[in-house]
């Protein structure tokens, strides 16, 4: 028997209007800061990153610079590698780890690669915590030619050019306690659906790309992040969060079609972390250290292949 659990917004059965959407945003808080978490921490990585501006985010009253961090010695001849963070603006480590990821390791690949990094792409989201946008749409489904949401078209822009020379994109995710707790009760309730519950998987896990999986590529990013925090499990039907497991920690989706980060290029090399932050045998050093390791790993298994 399927269960059906009560979201204090809508009408079971009907998707949100217009009044639905207004309440659930009158909700929506403030918690912490992008300008303070994440701008300032972009600052000191001017002295050795090109830094720039790629769209801007007009949520009245506020108003949100999307910024992205590039390699100086960018050449033409070099593979790009794109890393992204904070699709989901309440997945903490992809923002701290992309950023840690640019403090602590970027300079080791100087020379080798070409970097471009979008540490956090849904400000507004991070801010409150949040999956959504402001506009209750998930940007992580709304990468294609007419998103609905701006911080998916903007990003769409950066990497056009681009296109056809991204070696590696890899796109920093966590899987939260909240997900089961909010985000899927709240998705239900928008979209007028019966909301079916899941379990959370206790510990790290890749998303592959179900067209271009990638195995060895997979398993030796899980490898790395292996020696700092733990990998989640098959649950006992074989699958991690309803997708079968198809190696140690890592599952499949068809990315393009569901209008996820990871399809926005035709990169070889793709991923989608998901690092586990509510487990108590994972502190926040350890998902960001995490987020970071899989970032290197991603490159020197790319860069070792190119030869």
């Amino acid at each position: 028997m399927t269960e059906h659990a009560f979201y204090p917004i809508g009408t079971p059965g009907q998707p949100w209007g217009a009044a639905e959407k207004a309440e659930w945003l009158s909700r929506q808080q403030r918690q912490r800061s992008y300008a303070e978490d994440v701008l300032a921490a972009i600052e000191p990585l001017r002295a050795r990153f090109d830094v720039s501006e790629y769209g801007r985010l007009d949520y009245a009253p506020d108003t949100y610079p999307l910024l992205a961090v590039r390699s100086r010695d960018w050449r033409e001849e070099l593979p790009v590698v794109l890393v992204t963070g904070g699709v989901h603006g309440y997945e903490t480590s992809g923002v701290h780890g992309a950023l840690r990821f640019l403090r602590e390791h970027a300079q080791d690949y100087a020379g080798r690669v070409n970097l471009l990094v979008a540490p956090c792409i849904s400000p507004w989201a991070y801010e409150r915590i949040h999956r959504w946008n402001r506009d209750a749409v998930d940007p992580n489904r709304s990468f294609r030619p007419d998103s609905p949401a701006g911080e998916s078209a903007a990003l769409l822009r950066l990497v056009a050019p681009l296109q056809g020379r991204v070696l590696v994109h890899i796109d920093l995710h966590e899987t939260t306690d909240s997900d089961e707790s909010e985000f899927r009760p709240a998705l239900a309730a928008r979209d007028g659906k019966p909301y079916e519950p899941d379990s959370i998987p206790d510990g790290f896990y890749l998303v592959g790309d179900t067209d271009n999986p990638q195995p060895e590529f997979q398993q030796a990013v899980i490898a790395a992040v292996e020696k700092i925090t733990h990998i989640a499990p098959a649950d006992a039907a074989g699958q991690i969060i309803g997708s079968p497991v198809v190696a140690h920690g890592v599952i499949n989706y068809p990315v393009k079609q569901l209008g996820l980060c990871a399809g926005i290029t035709d990169a070889r090399y793709t991923t989608t972390t998901e690092v586990y932050p509510d487990s108590p045998r994972a502190s926040p050093e350890q998902c960001n250290a995490a987020q970071a390791a899989a970032v290197c790993a991603a490159i020197d298994f790319a860069l070792a292949r190119q030869g």
